[in-house]
């Protein structure tokens, strides 16, 4: 089974992308990010006609989740736990009957917390205690789960082309990295780093000077497995050839395979 994350940057725009990788890539389950839309401006019509099964948490032009899933998918979460009424949409989470048991995916799109010296870097760090403690509980279940999303955070030096300039964003700031390491050591495993250990590879290239061409990327979207997902995890990718197409979203699919045969 394929598991992916993708941050569209407005699924309207990149409609026409996002098909055409469905087409190719063919995930099972694609949990999607900053889709800028709300129930009524989904694509729903182009995407189920691609066979897949849409649940959306859509917002009015800003952040909003969705799942894309060929498998019948039940629900739930729409948002981490201590949720208030009028929070905005960066969570979702289904559960998806396997051959060998239950799968549950978290499609998640952290606060990027800029600028740190305001409310949105504090805020920034509780969401991501908030999704800690939803890990703890997704745990104790001793199912296999995925996390995936655009968590924000650059996990070490590794990961941001130019460590030095972003020594004062919040994606690379010493409480942020704790607090990813926080969820890896519950005992998740880092899909990408599992596989490509010592490689720099990028999530994101920005659309202001040039950095797509000069690869000046970071790694921001991940997908973080419980220990009995990760047992099972066969492969690993990056579609970096996304960022290069026409009218591209900034981030690029980020996928794991896991051995569900039966």
């Amino acid at each position: 089974m394929k598991i992916a994350t993708w941050n569209v940057n407005s699924v309207r725009k990149r409609t026409g992308n996002l098909l055409a990788w469905l087409e190719q890539a063919k995930p099972d389950v694609v949990v999607l990010q900053e889709i800028k839309a709300q129930e009524p401006q989904f694509p729903r019509l182009e995407v189920e006609a691609a066979g897949y099964k849409v649940e959306i948490v859509g917002q009015k032009g800003f952040n909003g989740v969705a799942m894309l899933s060929q498998h019948p998918v039940e629900i739930t979460a729409r948002a981490l736990p201590d949720a208030v009424a009028d929070e905005p949409a960066r969570y979702i989470e289904g559960r998806i009957e396997t051959p060998k048991g239950p799968l549950t995916v978290g499609g998640l799109y952290l606060p990027n917390g800029n600028p740190i010296a305001t409310e949105k870097f504090a805020y920034k760090i509780a969401w991501m205690d908030r999704l800690n403690q939803r890990a703890r509980e997704l745990l104790a279940k001793e199912e296999m789960f995925v996390l995936g999303g655009d968590y924000n955070v650059c996990p070490t030096e590794m990961d941001v082309y130019d460590p030095k300039a972003f020594a004062n964003d919040a994606l690379c700031q010493p409480q942020s990295r704790a607090a990813l390491r926080g969820l890896l050591n519950l005992g998740l495993t880092d899909a990408v780093r599992a596989f490509h250990p010592d490689e720099t590879v990028y999530t994101f290239w920005d659309y202001q000077a040039g950095c797509w061409a000069k690869n000046w990327g970071l790694r921001i979207d991940h997908l973080l497995l419980s220990p009995q997902a990760a047992d099972r995890m066969i492969n690993v990718g990056i579609d970096k050839p996304e960022r290069g197409l026409p009218d591209p979203s900034d981030h690029v699919p980020v996928w794991c395979e896991l051995d569900l045969a039966s």
